[in-house]
């Protein structure tokens, strides 16, 4: 996706937002319609923040959990001595802490 589609994406996204708001209190009086554009509002960002995240590769829960391929024990470091290929702090072979991600 290049800038000119993401402007895009997200100036449709404030319009479908501004209109569901103007809708919403057209139809509710002000006490009622502000507390429900507020929630629509949130929920609007939450779909548009997931349908992103979907787009780029990894995920995004309901309370921001990530669930990417970079979650979890997946990152691999090589010594930058010693070449080995090790998931810990520093290197079981030489015990340098000098390492680069793989």
């Amino acid at each position: 996706m290049d800038n000119k589609q993401f402007l895009m994406y997200n100036l449709l996204m404030i319009a479908i937002s501004l209109g569901i708001s103007i809708s919403i209190s057209l139809l509710l009086p002000f006490y009622l319609s502000l507390p429900v554009i507020i929630a629509v509002f949130i929920l609007i960002n939450f779909y548009m923040r997931n349908r992103m995240m979907k787009k780029m590769g990894g995920g995004v829960g309901m309370f921001g959990s990530l669930s990417s391929p970079f979650s979890g024990n997946s990152v691999n470091y090589y010594c930058m001595s010693c070449g080995t290929k090790h998931r810990e702090a520093s290197c079981p072979r030489c015990g340098s802490k000098m390492k680069r991600v793989g």
